[in-house]
């Protein structure tokens, strides 16, 4: 008997730690049937270490996204290099080889057009380091010469705008910003007397009668002709202008002038203000 209490003792207690240790995850299971939540352990959070370079940045120091700051940047220096400065020029001003009054002088930039007498408006095509003085084609020279004038107390204008004559396509070309805003066809110099090349600015706007040689409209240009025709009595001055032979138009046929349709001439008018860039090249 005594024996057999013992067995008996023993299985009782290992019933009891097993009913003790079941009764918890009964009562867990339950509570989940029944809806109540859970009994959830809790663990410590774990922080994970992530390289910055595995994450490049998303914004600039002013809060800008990347890729939005970096499109600004790239507008304002397309802004910055295609923006054409003009100065009005009061009176005669000297020019000179360096951008001091202690250079050498090499010549003047007038202060009116060479024939109408129209207020010139230079194209400044460098400012000195000190912004006092600006680089420029000296109007109506040949050989083309460039100077510097003292601009430190001048007015200042602005332009988009710049025109280029493709003598080798017979092409006028209109640019914004360095980008292209359209394409003519023009009529160029002959081989007897081709247009000259150079870095030029519109120094006269004149309207003509329609019909007229000219067509209704000039650019008068700082450049001139040094090969006129033999017998040619008409100026030797630089222009863009009408013609009252369109034939002509896409070939070397001119005096030296830049010849373009009618249709041309009227989308040239409000773009073209005095002072705006004319580069002339092969």
């Amino acid at each position: 008997m005594r024996r057999g209490n013992k067995r008996v003792s023993r299985l009782t207690a290992v019933l009891a730690m097993t009913v003790g240790l079941l009764t918890p995850m009964a009562a867990n299971m339950a509570g989940a049937a029944a809806g109540t939540p859970a009994v959830v352990p809790q663990l410590a959070p774990v922080r994970l270490l992530v390289p910055r370079s595995v994450h490049p940045p998303t914004a600039d120091r002013d809060g800008q996204p990347v890729g939005v700051a970096r499109e600004a940047a790239r507008r304002a220096a397309r802004i910055a290099r295609w923006t054409n400065l003009l100065v009005p020029v009061p009176g005669t001003l000297p020019a000179y080889a360096r951008p001091s009054a202690d250079s050498r002088r090499v010549g003047v930039v007038p202060a009116g057009s060479k024939y109408y007498g129209i207020a010139t408006v230079a194209w400044v095509e460098e400012r000195s380091a000190d912004g006092r003085w600006g680089r420029v084609e000296l109007p109506y020279r040949w050989p083309r010469v460039e100077g510097w004038i003292r601009i430190a107390r001048l007015p200042t204008r602005t332009t988009r705008f710049r025109v280029v004559v493709d003598l080798s396509r017979h092409l006028v070309i209109v640019t914004k910003l360095g980008r292209v805003v359209f394409r003519a066809p023009a009529a160029t110099g002959s081989p007897s007397s081709p247009t000259p090349v150079g870095e030029y600015f519109v120094t006269d706007r004149v309207p003509f009668s329609v019909g007229g040689a000219l067509g209704s409209f000039a650019f008068g240009i700082s450049g001139i002709q040094p090969r006129l025709p033999a017998g040619w009595t008409g100026g030797n001055q630089l222009a863009i202008h009408g013609t009252n032979q369109p034939w002509s138009i896409g070939q070397s046929v001119s005096a030296g002038c830049v010849r373009v349709s009618e249709s041309t001439l009227a989308r040239l008018q409000p773009l073209l203000v005095y002072g705006t860039p004319v580069v002339i090249h092969a």
